[in-house]
């Protein structure tokens, strides 16, 4: 696999501005949306965090 320097970096360069949106756009539902995580159960979290996880590798061998 050939990795570029450069592709990292935008790759967390798209990560940051991802995660900025929401605390940018509207902090207070960010904020409610926390709150409402901290009430999940350790299990749901874990089942949406691998889902993410897949998703995300998928995602990586369709664009390859």
């Amino acid at each position: 696999m050939d990795l570029r320097w450069n592709d990292l970096l935008n790759a967390v360069a798209l990560l940051l501005i991802m995660e900025g949106l929401m605390p940018f756009l509207s902090p207070s539902r960010l904020k409610q949306a926390y709150a409402q995580l901290l009430e999940l159960p350790d299990k749901t979290l874990r089942s949406i965090g691998l889902v993410s996880v897949i998703a995300g590798i998928l995602l990586l061998f369709l664009t390859d």
